[in-house]
């Protein structure tokens, strides 16, 4: 009976140590894919108050929602948010995680878009 107990607790321990294994990868952005888009801000919607509180999404007051195009030059629309509003027809490359979603965004430029992206855009 006590090595039962034994087994169960190092059980236990082993499948917490690997949950919080998998937590700390997904948190730490391991597993993030680039995607590039152009702004336009006809597509930006403001945080609007709900039942007297605004969803800021997490301190982030504006909400974009844009087609991007990774490496290969596959499409996807992604939804990210901004503290304020981005310059119109600015190129973005975002770092999409698989679980947080956009965690990061920077401008570039189009010379810095992969060839794949910039048949997406003209110049």
């Amino acid at each position: 009976m006590k090595k039962n107990v034994l087994v169960g607790i190092g059980i236990a321990v082993a499948i917490v140590a690997a949950l919080l294994s998998l937590g700390a990868w997904l948190y730490s952005g391991s597993g993030s894919v680039y995607y590039y888009t152009q702004i336009d801000n006809s597509k930006i919607s403001e945080g609007k108050p709900r039942n007297g509180v605004v969803d800021l999404q997490g301190g982030m007051s504006y909400s974009y929602t844009l087609p991007a195009y990774n490496e290969k030059g596959v499409e996807k629309e992604i939804t990210f948010g901004a503290s304020r509003e981005l310059r119109e027809d600015a190129f973005l490359k975002l770092t999409l995680s698989p679980v947080r979603g956009v965690v990061e965004w920077s401008e570039v430029q189009y010379e810095e878009l992969p060839e794949a992206v910039q048949a997406h855009y003209e110049t």
